[in-house]
């Protein structure tokens, strides 16, 4: 199986750049390409179909992808992640399944398949951080995932588990079993800090896990973005700025 040329550049900002002849395709999340050649073309396409972009958009992407395409040699666009994070790519070969968080998402070659998948158990959904719905990725090529912070891979053996942190867990193999405990009596779950629940995976598989989550990302920014006060003037933290 061939894979695409692709080279990541960055640290905790990376992008990929991927390289490809005319007779190759390239399909992204809208908004995240970061430059392409002269000779690349883009169109934005309601991939699979009304309801399969309908499935696409209920995971946190958009209801459209943008399509890429070269004329004239081989071309190069490259594509990045709305926060600061590393990106993971999967060579996916038929009879290979990942599943992923919603909205984690960046690119593709045109033979992978991304659709929409639902937690095995109810609970996983209600109360794992990762979400009820997920995202599939299965078919032939290579795809990309965008995950915020560090990426650590981890190797599972047979019915080995690990226990994960709410949200923390970004993708992992087919044959990973996914489900929720509770974080362990009732003064850790409301004193600890880290929830009532935490996500446990069982091998055998690789599971990747991300050093932080978007929402804590958020929440670490929020006391120094600037806020209105009953005024109109706008706080920061160089106090009040009268911007009317």
């Amino acid at each position: 199986m061939y894979f695409m040329e692709y080279k990541k550049y960055g640290d905790n900002l990376e992008l990929v750049a991927i390289q490809f002849s005319p007779t190759e395709k390239i399909y992204g999340e809208a908004g995240a390409m970061v430059y392409m050649s002269g000779n690349v073309q883009m169109n934005a396409k309601a991939r699979g179909g009304f309801m399969k972009s309908l499935k696409r958009s209920i995971t946190g992407e958009s209801f459209f992808v943008t399509d890429f395409t070269v004329t004239g040699g081989t071309g190069i666009v490259a594509f990045a992640g709305n926060a600061p994070g590393r990106i993971k790519p999967f060579e996916i070969t038929a009879g290979q399944e990942y599943f992923c968080q919603k909205d984690s998402f960046l690119c593709a070659e045109e033979g992978v398949d991304l659709d929409m998948a639902f937690q095995k158990k109810l609970s996983g959904g209600l109360f794992g951080g990762e979400g009820f719905i997920i995202q599939r990725l299965s078919g032939n090529g290579t795809a990309f995932i965008h995950a915020t912070g560090d990426i650590i891979e981890r190797t599972l053996k047979e019915g080995e588990k690990l226990k994960v942190s709410t949200g923390k867990a970004v993708a992992w193999e087919g044959s990973v079993d996914y489900s929720i405990e509770r974080t362990g009596n009732v003064r850790s779950m409301l004193f600890s800090g880290e929830g009532l629940f935490v996500t446990t995976l069982k091998g055998p598989g690789k599971v990747w896990l991300q050093s932080m989550t978007l929402p804590q990302l958020a929440a670490s920014l929020a006391p120094y973005l600037p806020s209105r006060d009953s005024s109109g003037s706008q706080k920061g933290l160089l106090g009040n700025l009268d911007i009317g």
